[in-house]
């Protein structure tokens, strides 16, 4: 599925479910599970596995994918990308730098977000909309979607920025026709001072979202 949000020029690879994987992580990624629960162990070897899988359709062979000092994952010379895993689901897209400048990738499940969740990451202009798109359609969690986008967005900006961006920071203003708009609200590089429009998709149970950024 997460594909259909990319662009052209960037490969994915995914997997549904939850449970054991039979991947092992490969050295110096023992180091970031070592003291994980076995779900969170089995989401990040996963989603690896994934991150591997994507990187060799870009013909690169498999080698570790490391954490940097936020927990963002480190690729090899030449690549940009990003991981997620939600219940059910995990996934990696990754692209040459000349073709994308940064991708951010997130999913969650498709419900509601717990109490206090929305007013928390929510600006007023985003909440003031909310009503107008659970009117036009009622089928969508507009609320995770938001939050969904938010987390795309973040994951696209760290890498070039090395900077945290609040849920605050960013005003989303997310459309009917599988599209969100971005307006960072903060100093900003070129690629993030005006980015395009990011995707969404919701299937399956899952919401999933994405921001790339061209590099021409």
């Amino acid at each position: 599925m997460i594909e259909e949000i990319l662009p052209p020029g960037a490969a994915a690879a995914e997997r549904f479910g939850n449970g054991p994987v039979d991947d092992k992580p490969f050295p110096g990624e023992e180091e970031a599970i070592a003291r994980a629960v076995p779900k969170r162990r089995d989401e990040y070897v996963a989603a690896r596995a994934c991150a591997r899988r994507a990187l060799a359709e870009l013909g690169i062979a498999p080698v570790p994918i490391l954490s940097g000092p936020k927990r963002e994952p480190l690729w090899p010379p030449g690549v940009v990308g990003s991981i997620t895993h939600c219940d059910g689901y995990r996934a990696a897209a990754v692209a040459r730098d000349d073709v994308l400048v940064s991708v951010g990738i997130d999913a969650e499940p498709h419900a509601p977000l717990p109490d206090g969740v929305y007013d928390a990451i929510a600006r007023p202009e985003e909440a003031a909309r909310l009503p107008a798109l659970r009117a036009a359609d009622p089928s969508i969690c507009w609320d995770r979607l938001l939050f969904c986008a938010k987390e795309a967005i973040y994951k696209a900006w760290y890498p070039v920025t090395g900077r945290w961006l609040g849920f605050e920071d960013a005003l989303v203003t997310p459309a009917a026709d599988g599209t969100f708009t971005v307006r960072i609200l903060v100093p900003a590089p070129p690629p993030l001072a005006a980015p395009p429009p990011g995707r969404w998709l919701a299937r399956d149970g899952l919401l999933l979202a994405a921001l790339s950024l061209p590099a021409t």
